[in-house]
């Protein structure tokens, strides 16, 4: 046996790596951050202090990457330690914990906490979602309780403003024909023609005072408008469909009808007149 050899079996794996680095002038951190091996490990493995080492396979392999980083035979470096392993190394009935070979491929402890937020806020959002699906509806709105009557009783009293009816529109001032679009009409009073022709868009025919039973018959009445005094009275006949007879009476117009009845109260005219049916100015 050479002196070399017998220098060598006297030497530990673990000096022979310190060694090697130390001539390299390399630290031991420059090395974990090199090997991605954790700083107590290499420092374990130069004191070959087994104890604080994970199993022999981790530990051979972890003074492989070491030995490639000083420069030294990976092969011979693994024997050297799997011999000294075999003779030391107790035997450990306890689970051994393994810790990742980089630190910094772990998780960082923040974003679990967050992640593990993120899952709580996410459960009681929905815990309140099927909380709220399953609560019963309102029997009855606030709307419909404040409208519903205090007596129910007395119906009387709450009847018209349940039902409100309509005001008819203001029924003074005089009666305004004006043709929205071309409209040919015929305005009569007991017989006596006030107006026939067509009338311009934009053109208008007021209807006189003075007539007692004015009627109306219009070619196109969805072309007229009609005006008492400020208001606008309804339509004088269906689209499409000549109308005649239509009195043009403000109160008979604001009604909508076509020609009112005679009033009891109409001025006594002769037969020949007043048509049948046309109701007179009583005011």
């Amino acid at each position: 046996m050479t002196e070399s050899e017998e220098i060598h079996q006297t030497i530990s794996a673990g000096e022979r790596l310190r060694a090697a680095r130390e001539a390299k002038k390399v630290s031991l951190e420059e090395v974990a951050n090199q090997t991605r091996i954790p700083l107590r490990h290499l420092q374990s493995l130069e004191e070959s202090d087994w104890s604080k080492l994970p199993a022999p396979t981790y530990t051979i392999g972890f003074a492989k990457s070491y030995a490639s980083a000083v420069g030294l035979d990976r092969n011979e470096i693994a024997e050297d330690l799997r011999a000294e392993m075999g003779g030391q190394r107790p035997d450990y009935s306890s689970a051994e914990v393994f810790e990742p070979v980089d630190p910094a491929r772990t998780m960082p402890k923040w974003l679990v906490l967050a992640a593990l937020g993120a899952i709580v806020l996410v459960v009681i959002a929905l815990t309140w979602l099927n909380n709220r699906s399953l609560e019963p509806d309102e029997v009855a709105p606030p709307e419909a309780a404040a409208t519903a009557p205090a007596d129910p009783g007395n119906q009387a009293a709450t009847a018209p403003a349940q039902a409100p009816q309509p005001q008819p529109a203001a029924t003074s001032g005089p009666v305004v024909l004006t043709a929205m679009e071309p409209a040919w009409i015929q305005v009569t009073d007991q017989g006596k023609t006030l107006f026939m022709g067509e009338l311009a868009p934009g053109q208008r025919f007021t209807v006189p005072q003075t007539a007692t039973a004015p009627l109306l018959k219009a070619g196109k009445p969805e072309a007229l408008r009609v005006n008492v005094g400020s208001a606008v009275a309804p339509p004088v006949g269906p689209p499409g469909r000549v109308a005649s007879k239509v009195s043009l009476l403000s109160a008979d117009l604001m009604r909508g009808g076509s020609a009112a009845p005679a009033s009891a109260g109409t001025p006594a005219t002769p037969a020949a007149s007043a048509p049948p049916g046309v109701q007179t100015n009583t005011q």
